[in-house]
């Protein structure tokens, strides 16, 4: 073949800044003063721990080696296995902890929301759930803050549910009440239209025993606006953008079944895992079929900044002080489960970033 033929163009200047080689990452955090943050999920990989610091060259279980070993008799205090990490820009780190290793039903007691002081590395206060916000199917995935309302602010939760109800979770940081919103609605569901199609492939789930089905992922992706105003969400298994104002998922005196008139549809963004906006109100989402991440911007139009061979599976973002979108590549979608058993991802898993010249969105 002549090397001279028109070929895929590719855009954007990646750089790697962190490789793995062990354990399969799914989120990453950049904190005020620069600390990274990442954690490992419990999916079959080998997890030392499933919370850690990038230090130098180094991982460091955080905040230590003890709180990522799971004690079965203090589940509220230890973790199980972590889905997300996120630096709120006010000190302190959030962990997401699923308590659903291998995607099994949440083990009680143990799903929770950790707060920790990143000025003394101590966990500070942790939120748990009743069994009427974390369900038996409920796979808790990514969360979002915002401390301009309410005593002591809200986050918001998605439920990426692959065998029950999607929706978003609503916790008051001060009293520590949950609820589901939008649970089962048509903006947080799978689109059964949807047939993923990653590095040429259509993406099933593919057993060893040669039977498949459908991947399907409830709501996933999470961003909220500038001013706290707006949550912009995404099921996995979809291609659509939704937002709906934060006021209104914080109102219980709508009724749930009423929510879903005062969602938006903000139309077609690519396939997308990790969301997260910066401080001009711009949403910068990874689409996995195209290898590539897009930004959004305020008057809905879009635009390719990364398109790279590189970006297998473009998972979590999040925006540094230093101006650079950080997000993880980890060929989620070349696991067993999608080929038969077969594992054929390669090492090593990568923490890139890409100069954006903006600021995360603030959470006060």
């Amino acid at each position: 073949m002549k090397c001279n033929l028109p070929r895929e163009r590719f855009c954007g200047e990646i750089e790697q800044v962190f490789a793995f080689y062990k354990a399969m990452p799914t989120g990453v955090t950049v904190s005020e003063n620069g600390r990274i943050f990442v954690n490992f999920p419990k999916w079959g990989d080998k997890v030392e721990y499933t919370v850690a610091e990038i230090v130098g060259d180094k991982l460091c279980p955080y905040p230590d080696m003890k709180t990522n070993i799971t004690d079965y008799n203090n589940l509220s205090k230890t973790f199980i296995s972590v889905q997300s990490v996120v630096a709120d820009g006010q000190g302190i780190l959030w962990v997401l902890d699923t308590a659903s290793p291998n995607f099994s039903k949440p083990i009680k007691g143990g799903a929770k929301l950790v707060a920790i002081d990143l000025s003394t590395n101590k966990i500070n206060r942790i939120y748990t759930f009743s069994d009427d916000v974390v369900l038996d199917t409920t796979y808790l995935n990514d969360v979002r803050f915002d401390y301009r309302v309410g005593r002591c602010g809200y986050a918001y939760i998605t439920d990426s549910s692959s065998n029950g109800p999607g929706a978003i979770i609503v916790v008051d940081l001060y009293s520590g009440r949950a609820f589901r919103r939008l649970n089962g609605a048509k903006s947080t569901s799978p689109d059964p239209c949807f047939l993923p199609k990653v590095e040429g492939e259509i993406m099933y789930n593919r057993s060893e025993d040669g039977t498949t089905s459908p991947a399907v992922t409830s709501a996933d992706g999470i961003a909220i606006s500038q001013d706290g105003k707006i949550l912009y969400y995404c099921p996995l298994s979809s291609r659509a953008l939704y937002s709906i104002a934060t006021e209104v998922l914080r109102d219980t005196s709508i009724p749930d079944r009423y929510l879903e008139k005062y969602v938006v549809y903000m139309g077609e963004k690519g396939a997308s895992d990790g969301m997260i906006t910066d401080i001009k109100g711009a949403i910068y989402a990874g689409d996995y079929e195209n290898n590539s991440i897009r930004k959004i911007l305020p008057d809905s139009s879009i635009k390719t900044i990364a398109h790279s061979p590189y970006i297998l599976w473009p998972d979590t973002l999040s925006i540094g002080p230093d101006g650079y979108l950080y997000f993880i590549a980890n060929q989620l979608h070349r696991q067993s489960k999608y080929h038969y058993g077969r594992d054929v991802r390669v090492k090593p898993y990568s923490l890139f970033r890409i100069n954006i010249n903006e600021l995360p969105a603030p959470t006060k």
